[in-house]
């Protein structure tokens, strides 16, 4: 006889399939109804600038937060300030609730990328929150707000931080306010922790967490950051990839140079870095520098079984992206972002275009993004580069190359190494309180919830454990074509949505 085995994600996914309860479709047709107030108070928070540099409206958006906070109830709201003046602070509140045995908290950052507002398509603009009935690009129709208050969940709201991460600040409060509403009780106590510089590295949050460690105790820490699977499931992320960043200027001639009178004689600095980047990945994507994926700490078993169960989308996203063949053949998307990764952000030397003139630069730079996985350290990670353009023949310096370096070395290059880096972080999906966060989820949902063991992308997630030993998962809720960090930001509303659905269910420790 076959012998059948449950996993224990196959288990919570039976359970989910059984059916939905009466608490999360209670919490689902009172979001439908709250609709008009919930978009009307995101869309104030939208309409105010949110880039970290920008104090005083980072102030006002602290301000704002405190605001929703006071009006939902919460208790003992403020400032979390770290102790370099002038910082942007944590907006902080808390819900102490009688009879509860362990401590949530919940993270979303209300600070968003720097923005050029000449890159967002006509009729668009970053603070100025626009309606539209789908993706504007691909054929949605502009509305306005309106007035009867009925929104349909596939209309989407474009504006600076819509998804990335003013989403989960509004997910998060609307989620408390819909328990409140509807006289449920949390299954936690509950802290409100919201960070104003997330997208400028979060410099500071190191400050913050061990000024006010004892405040910020917990049992676990939610991050409502990111979007969903790109299959459109919900899904719980239990690590992030550490990021590092290295800037390469390899030097030539002092002065420009006439391309016909002096090349093929004078080295070209183009050709060079050109020659020295694409020699640091095989013709299969590996990346060749010595010792680049030594240090990696393999999944587990749990894992390896998550990563199986991730539904595939490879198709999906070449075809959504417009590209047939992949950097690593045969290996997946979700198998690729679970190792170290090197990848050029941007590279330039002269002109090119109506500007293109026949010579021959002084000098290429480019900068590198190092993004690594449990096990790599940063530091030592940016250095296996280094020794690597050391063993190319390069003389590393860390400034312009005065004139004695020039006639001492044939080749220059200028290595300055990124200090705003971070390591990587993950949670085991083993951890009792971590499989109850599993099966919340999976109660808003009959389609089986994704578990990715990390995530392609990087916060700084490890300095929870090392300020505050505190364990993290990641519930993202914004639409995976949210075009965060980028022109046209958006969310999808049914996200929005779901998103209040998905953390009150995690406050109340399932529905």
């Amino acid at each position: 006889m076959r012998k059948r085995f449950l996993t224990v994600t196959g288990i919570f996914f039976f359970l989910g399939c059984l059916a939905q309860s009466t608490s999360t479709l209670k919490i689902r047709k009172s979001v439908l109804q709250s609709s008009g107030e919930i978009v009307s108070e995101f869309v104030q928070l939208l309409s105010i600038p949110n880039i970290a540099s920008d104090a005083p409206n980072i102030q006002k958006n602290a301000a704002f937060i405190m605001e929703m906070m006071h009006k939902r109830g919460i208790n003992n709201v403020q400032l979390l300030s770290p102790t370099t003046p002038g910082a942007p602070p944590v907006v902080y509140g808390e819900v102490i609730v009688p009879n509860a045995k362990q401590t949530l908290i919940f993270y979303a950052h209300y600070d968003g990328q720097p923005v050029n507002p000449a890159q967002w398509a006509a009729g668009l603009s970053p603070f100025d929150p626009k309606l539209f009935s789908s993706a504007f690009d691909n054929g949605g129709a502009s509305l306005s707000f309106p007035d009867n208050k009925q929104f349909d969940p596939d209309w989407r709201i474009y504006a600076r931080g819509a998804s990335d991460d003013k989403g989960g600040v509004a997910a998060i409060l609307n989620a408390y306010s819909q328990l409140k509403a509807n006289g449920i009780q949390p299954a936690y106590n509950i802290k409100f922790f919201f960070e104003g510089e997330e997208e400028a590295g979060s410099p500071h949050l190191n400050e913050i967490l061990d000024k006010y460690k004892t405040l910020l105790q917990s049992d676990l820490w939610i991050i409502c950051d990111g979007p969903v699977h790109q299959s459109g499931i919900k899904q719980i992320v239990f690590g992030v990839r550490g990021d590092a960043h290295i800037d390469l200027t390899v030097y030539a001639a002092k002065r420009p140079l006439h391309s016909g009178h002096y090349g093929n004689w004078s080295p070209n600095p183009a050709m060079m870095l050109a020659r020295l980047l694409a020699d640091m990945k095989d013709e299969n994507g590996r990346v060749t520098i010595k010792g680049f994926y030594d240090d990696v700490i393999p999944l587990t078993a749990s894992e390896k079984q998550a990563l199986k169960d991730v539904p595939s989308v490879d198709q999906q996203m070449k075809t959504e992206l417009g590209i047939r063949a992949t950097e690593n053949p045969g290996m997946s998307l979700v198998e690729a972002i679970s190792l170290p990764s090197l990848n050029i952000n941007g590279i330039a030397s002269g002109n090119v275009g109506k500007l293109a003139s026949n010579q021959i630069p002084t000098f290429a730079t480019a900068v590198l993004d190092l993004r690594l996985v449990k096990g790599n350290d940063w530091q030592k990670q940016q250095q296996k580069v280094v020794n690597y353009i050391i063993e190319k023949g390069y003389h590393v310096i860390d400034h312009d190359p005065t004139d004695e370096e020039r006639k001492t070395y044939d080749k220059l290059i200028k290595v300055l190494l990124g200090k705003d880096s971070y390591n990587a972080q993950r949670t085991s999906m083993d951890l009792p309180i971590v499989k109850g966060i599993i099966a919340s989820v999976q109660s808003t949902t009959a389609d089986k919830v994704v578990l990715q063991p990390t995530s392609g992308g990087s916060l700084p997630l490890f300095l929870f454990e090392k300020y505050l030993n505190a364990k993290t998962v990641t519930v993202p809720i914004a639409n995976h074509d949210n075009n965060q960090h980028a022109e046209n930001e958006n969310i999808r509303l049914k996200n929005l949505f779901e998103g209040i659905e998905t953390m009150a269910a995690l406050m109340a420790g399932g529905m």
